[in-house]
């Protein structure tokens, strides 16, 4: 063996996205290099190498002359175990000097964006160094024109699909709401009426459910680029899981640090929305933006200034654009959770006469938007013609041809465990905190375990009387259903209720 190589090892550690490798502190080749934990090391196999952060351990996990990889390093690479791989000390990280610039107030030049989301693809980027950059750009930092080259230089990371037919059109969701699982709702209302929709969804993160997750309870959602096509082509509309067509890589980069720190940023949430829907081929894009002070979008302030960003820069590439400022006091629908989402979907779409109103209101609401904003309606008149499309069974005749086009239609299961969490006096409610309520979700199991989450039984304005349930969670486990439980009796106001004469 050469001075700089060791044997691959696979450990199966699970470190999401973060590519990691692991060395002996003894290790020859870490002492030699002078490597030193969470430091970054480039390591190859032939033709292919991958950068990652280096994680130094002690005892006997590895032997002296083994390299050990997390999966998301091991999958990168394409090693076997045994390989012999090289590791080596990284270039210099050149685009970063662009990042340090910024924060101490200068401004992203259109060639500074596109190296650091060059880099930043490529794995060059630590999470500690994509920390700082979304640290950069948090609250308002990042003027129009630095927003409209990063959407850019998101875009051209990655795959750009491109449709055959005109108009293209799509809906966004800002996010921050509980249930609001309009989507799949929309979309064969929308392809029922002659508008091509082809909606690629993102799993849950810091959420209980994404969309998904809450379609993959009731088709499968994983499909490759080929098959979502033919479903396109077949009926008009799809609804699937983003993640394997590599678009915008850069922008699922920065989520998954971004989301942790909780931090606001008009210019990277609208590069985030209109990359995605960019590199999807949409011509035409709806955006919901629920508003209240547990969303994501805490006030009309703030809504106003997203909604101008939005604007601006969908007009500067070449996205017609409309945003629809939303009710975002209290969740929307029943189910908070993958399966109860799915339920609550089925029941607007068959027409139940127990579905959730608030949902197929703003289903519709929505998908009258975007038949006007796709020239199938006009003005005023989108409303009418989506509520017709969902009242004559044609919507669920879609659905149904759209899921049976992407494997098949099945029904969501139940959760095994039941809680019901009672109001503590009478009164009315005054005040649900979405955030909180989220959080039961997943302390339930959501999203990993589908049928689990949170069903809402009480909203806004409702009288209840005291020790009457106001939600009920749901567990596929014992344990998950104490987690949960106990979360909720810590915190008796998530749903708020006054004695109110």
């Amino acid at each position: 063996m050469l001075h700089n190589e060791l044997k691959a090892r696979r450990l199966g550690i699970d470190t999401y996205r973060e590519r990691v490798v692991f060395m002996r502190y003894d290790c020859p080749v870490c002492r030699a290099e002078g490597f030193r934990s969470m430091g970054r090391v480039r390591v190859s196999l032939g033709e292919r190498s991958v950068i990652a952060t280096l994680d130094v351990v002690q005892g006997n996990l590895l032997g002296g002359d083994e390299i050990g990889f997390s999966e998301a390093a091991w999958n990168a690479l394409g090693a076997h175990d045994g390989d012999c791989v090289r590791i080596f000390h990284p270039d210099t990280l050149d685009s970063f000097s662009a990042v340090r610039n910024k924060i101490y107030g200068g401004r992203f030049s259109q060639s500074d964006l596109h190296n650091i989301v060059r880099d930043l693809t490529a794995g060059r980027y630590s999470s500690i160094e994509i920390a700082a950059f979304i640290t950069a750009c948090a609250g308002d930092r990042m003027s129009t024109e630095e927003t409209i080259a990063l959407t850019q230089a998101m875009v051209d990371s990655g795959t750009r699909l491109a449709w055959p037919q005109h108009p293209v059109v799509d809906k966004h969701c800002v996010g921050g709401l509980p249930g609001n699982r309009t989507t799949p709702i929309l979309v064969p209302i929308v392809a029922a009426c002659g508008l091509t929709i082809p909606k690629t969804s993102s799993r849950a993160i810091t959420s209980p459910a994404g969309t998904a997750d809450t379609m993959e309870v009731l088709a499968p959602v994983d499909l490759t680029l080929e098959h979502m096509r033919r479903v396109v082509e077949r009926e008009g509309g799809c609804v699937v899981w983003g993640g394997s067509m590599a678009l915008s890589p850069a922008d699922d980069l920065l989520i998954q640090v971004e989301r942790p720190l909780d931090f606001d940023s008009t210019g990277q949430l609208t590069a985030s929305i209109l990359s995605k829907k960019l590199s999807a081929g949409s011509s035409h894009l709806l955006i919901d933006m629920p508003v209240g002070p547990t969303a994501k979008v805490r006030d009309d302030k703030a809504a106003a200034a997203l909604r101008a960003r939005l604007l601006a820069v969908g007009e500067a590439v070449g996205l017609k654009l409309r945003v629809v400022c939303s009710d975002g006091l209290q969740p929307v629908g029943r189910g908070i959770g993958p399966a109860l989402e799915a339920l609550d979907v089925l029941a607007v779409l068959r027409c139940d006469a127990a579905a959730p109103q608030d949902l197929r209101e703003r289903a519709l609401l929505l998908a009258g938007h975007l038949l006007e904003l796709g020239g199938k309606a006009a003005d005023g008149e989108g409303l009418g013609l989506a509520a017709r499309t969902l009242d004559s069974g044609a919507a669920w005749d879609k659905f149904q041809a759209i899921c049976t086009a992407q494997g098949g239609l099945r029904e969501p299961g139940r959760a095994a465990h039941r809680l019901p969490v009672t109001a503590a006096r009478s009164g009315v409610v005054t005040r649900i905190d979405n955030r909180r309520l989220a959080r039961v979700a997943k302390l339930a199991g959501a999203p990993m375990a589908p049928a689990a989450g949170v069903e809402l039984l009480a909203r806004l304005g409702q009288r209840v009387a005291a020790d009457e349930p106001v939600y009920l969670i749901h567990a596929e486990a014992p344990g998950e259903l104490d987690y949960a439980a106990n979360y909720a009796g810590s915190r008796p106001d998530i749903i708020h209720v006054e004695d109110i004469p």
